[in-house]
């Protein structure tokens, strides 16, 4: 009788500490140090997850990295899937923001330019998320299909027809806006997934500002050559 009133005692304190009240000042600074301690989860399952993928990579590792107790890091997230999938959408949401600004009223050429320039800077600054976001898809993207085939899939959609509409206003001369964004993505994401080797060939990575103009300028040359409209006398 005693240990059940006991037992019903802590229930009774763990819910009292759940619901509790703080100041404003205090609840704001709890707020904030539970959203950095969330993302330094986060950052430290990206980092392992990229070097080891999501089968050999433990909870225990990433505990260890984030530098909380694995019953901590079960709190944000309920299991090392879930952790996964979530580094995954954040990446997604970071990349693919650029794309959703397309629009038919903007300068075709100069919209692409910036874009290139973005992806090539996400890929110079966050190689890690292409990494693992490549591993992933080659994979079969398993934990990731939903992602690729609803949202992504309707983003794309909407920006082949934007492209298409600059491509029937003669802004673009005609190409396949589908081979259009993916090789923007195959060249920009190639100096993340492959810095190893672009480094081995070169002993440069983007890193060098030298380096990162002139793989700008390059790629540039190399998509926006082919789709500018040329002035005919």
């Amino acid at each position: 009788m005693a240990k059940r009133m006991t037992s019903s005692n802590n229930q009774t304190k763990r819910s009292e500490k759940s619901t509790r009240v703080f100041k404003p000042g205090t609840q704001k600074k709890r707020d904030e140090a539970l959203k950095n301690k969330r993302q330094r989860i986060m950052n430290a399952a990206l980092t392992l997850f990229a070097k080891y993928g999501v089968n050999g990579t433990t909870v225990e590792q990433i505990a260890e990295a984030g530098e909380v107790s694995k019953s901590n890091l079960l709190y944000y997230f309920a299991s090392k899937e879930q952790l996964y999938i979530e580094v995954i959408q954040h990446l997604l949401e970071v990349w693919l923001r650029p794309l959703k600004s397309f629009e038919t009223h903007q300068d075709p050429i100069a919209t692409l330019s910036e874009y290139i320039e973005i992806k090539l800077k996400l890929s110079r600054d966050h190689p890690a998320e292409s990494k693992l976001f490549c591993m992933e898809v080659v994979q079969g993207a398993p934990l990731l299909l939903n992602e690729l085939e609803s949202p992504l899939c309707e983003l794309v959609e909407a920006k082949v027809k934007v492209i298409n509409s600059w491509i029937e206003q003669g802004k673009l001369l005609p190409v396949d806006p589908y081979h259009l964004i993916f090789s923007i993505w195959a060249i920009t994401q190639h100096y993340a997934d492959f810095n190893v080797q672009i480094n081995a060939v070169t002993g440069k990575d983007l890193h060098q500002p030298a380096f990162f103009n002139s793989a700008l300028k390059s790629v540039k040359q190399l998509i926006l050559g082919g789709i500018t409209p040329r002035m005919t006398i």
